[in-house]
């Protein structure tokens, strides 16, 4: 039992395996796969997957690296698009001010606002996107009273997990947290109950050890159950059968 819940397989590093692969990991052991939506266009497609593959769900929003030139005509699709059954979050959305190409800070924040005024209205979790925000992004969190909440990627310390987890977030992990100098995300783990904790690939992104830099994908997410087993010093079925079940509560999969 595996949920890897966060990957991209619209991305064009799947474009001549797709299908095949998606169908592949499934018989292998990966229950569910959510596909997240990036941007506009791969909200849809995130759509497309989930009606074409019953163990896959959608998310729809647009990242924050992509918002330059977001209109109210966008929020007005992503809420139309929210009300497929199987698209089961907003996201990703949140602050990321590493590479600035295209967007400002003021227009980052603007429209990670809005979306998260999408998701209340609509009473539907978020999947965040956090990045080098200057502990922005968790202030208008708080500001915006965001409880149902997942931090994807984490790549905080133990006390900014323990802050999220105080504010009612779930915290996810990448296969960052098998990488070898990777001691702060192994702290955090310790630190997070493994009743809040989820795991995911990131595909095409983010390949664990000992398959780090090549191609990701949700087969790999066992990767990071068993790293987590070995932290918290339980064993790996366990890990697996809590995360999924985590997991499914959250996005609402029964």
């Amino acid at each position: 039992m595996l949920y890897d819940t966060h990957a991209h397989f619209d991305s064009e590093e799947f474009a001549g395996d797709r299908d095949e692969l998606l169908e592949k990991v499934h018989q292998e052991g990966v229950d569910l796969i959510n596909n997240i939506g990036a941007d506009m266009e791969s909200s849809r497609d995130s759509i497309r997957l989930a009606e074409n593959h019953d163990f896959v769900y959608a998310t729809v929003g647009v990242h924050p690296s992509e918002v330059g030139g977001m209109t109210e005509k966008d929020i007005e699709e992503l809420r139309e698009m929210a009300k497929h059954e199987k698209v089961v979050a907003i996201g990703e959305i949140g602050l990321d001010y590493h590479y600035m190409d295209g967007t400002s800070e003021e227009e980052q924040r603007f429209w990670f606002k809005r979306q998260l005024e999408l998701a209340k209205e609509l009473d539907m979790p978020v999947v965040i996107h956090d990045r080098e925000s200057k502990g922005q992004c968790i202030e208008i969190l708080k500001e915006m009273d965001i409880h149902k909440g997942v931090m994807h990627c984490f790549s905080g310390s133990a006390e900014t997990a323990k802050i999220l987890l105080d504010m009612g977030f779930f915290i996810s992990f990448t296969g960052v947290v098998t990488f070898k100098n990777a001691r702060k995300a192994v702290e955090a783990v310790k630190a997070i109950p493994i009743e809040r904790l989820f795991i995911e690939t990131d595909a095409p992104y983010m390949a664990p050890e000992p398959v780090r830099g090549t191609r990701n994908h949700s087969g790999n997410v066992i990767r990071v159950a068993e790293k987590f087993a070995e932290i918290k010093g339980i064993d790996v079925e366990e890990v697996k059968r809590i995360t999924t079940e985590n997991a499914k509560r959250f996005f609402g999969i029964n």
